[in-house]
């Protein structure tokens, strides 16, 4: 395979699945088209008691969509302009991104010297005007995962002082997720909120479908401004996810696929003597040791994009893991340009 034969640019920029849904997510989708006519009713409810059981939370803590963005201006209005939002820099941007509507106070901590997230320069941070703190885990654009237990604990004792949102987006690439997810704190009573979602590990990017586990208070607020509605939600997407979730096989094929393309990139990086991140995520992240804006610049103009730079890790690079042949051709145009002078 190469780009010329496929006369389209290979997207490793966005950090979809490029391996597809699963076959049965697929096969819901098809049995429910016929039903679109309706909103959610029965589906909703299978998806809910799914996600209940898996979690250990009760189903009415759980808000269905994606829903990031409309917790972070939730909570930014909710308490009154001025409050604070600490983030890990570079990182996701979505929920701070959607704090600033309400007069909200973003403040970037910077990522400790190994490129985690800097917990303890996070908790030194915490004070009186600390609305909430988002983490990221694994984090994005690094794609490291934190220690489970370190991390758990950390969360824990950090959400007796303010409200803990965490981002587990790729967190469903390891195989001990459930071990690992900070949802084992929900049934403490932990402030904590869990955001999900199956543009990612499931591959349902254009369903657009992801949620979050929360407080029943914070469950309930939402709740009561329609969010996770049935009138609000894509009917595919509830069944394409119930299904997809329940497909045990296909979720280890994807991890373990992930995982050798990762493996390779990883391979070629250690070859090449240059600076990377153990990424558990199915993207991979590089010192390219030159500006990121020319490397990306050189491998646009042979039809690859690798997306945005992650200021002010401006010679860092990350890669999405695309498919074994995009993989490769995005591989050997690296190497060429990471071995010139």
């Amino acid at each position: 395979m190469t780009i010329a034969s496929t006369n389209k640019p290979l997207r490793l920029s966005l950090n979809e699945n490029p391996l597809g849904p699963s076959p049965r997510a697929l096969q819901a989708i098809n049995d429910a088209l016929s039903g679109v006519s309706r909103y959610a009713g029965d589906d909703l409810a299978a998806l809910k008691a799914t996600i209940a059981a898996e979690d250990d939370v009760a189903p009415e803590q759980i808000v269905l969509g994606e829903v990031l963005n409309v917790f972070g201006l939730y909570l930014a209005a909710h308490g009154g302009p001025g409050g604070d939002f600490l983030y890990s820099e570079p990182g996701y941007t979505a929920l701070v991104d959607a704090v600033a509507p309400a007069d909200g106070n973003v403040v970037g901590i910077p990522l400790n010297d190994r490129l985690h997230n800097d917990l303890a320069a996070i908790a030194r941070r915490v004070d009186a005007r600390t609305r909430a703190v988002y983490l990221v885990n694994p984090h994005n654009p690094t794609g490291l995962v934190e220690d489970r237990h370190r991390f758990l604990d950390f969360v824990g004792e950090l959400s007796e002082r303010t409200l803990v949102l965490v981002d587990e987006a790729y967190l469903d690439f390891l195989p001990d997720f459930r071990e690992r997810t900070a949802a084992r704190l929900l049934s403490r009573g932990a402030r904590v909120v869990v955001f999900r979602t199956f543009a990612k590990l499931h591959g349902l990017a254009g369903l657009g479908f992801g949620y979050a586990l929360a407080p029943p208070d914070l469950a309930a607020a939402m709740a009561q401004l329609g969010v996770g509605a049935f009138f609000n939600l894509n009917r595919l997407g509830v069944v394409a996810a119930n299904a997809s979730l329940g497909d045990h096989s296909f979720i280890e094929a994807t991890r373990a696929k992930t995982k050798t393309e990762r493996d390779a990139w990883h391979a070629l990086f250690q070859r090449l003597d240059i600076r990377f991140t153990d990424s558990e995520a199915n993207f991979v992240f590089f010192d390219a040791r030159r500006p990121h804006r020319l490397i990306a610049s050189e491998l646009a103009e042979k039809g690859i994009d690798i997306g945005r730079s992650h200021s002010p890790l401006d010679n860092w690079v990350r890669i999405s893991i695309g498919t074994a042949d995009e993989n490769e051709i995005a591989r050997r145009f690296v190497a060429d340009r990471l071995r010139r002078p």
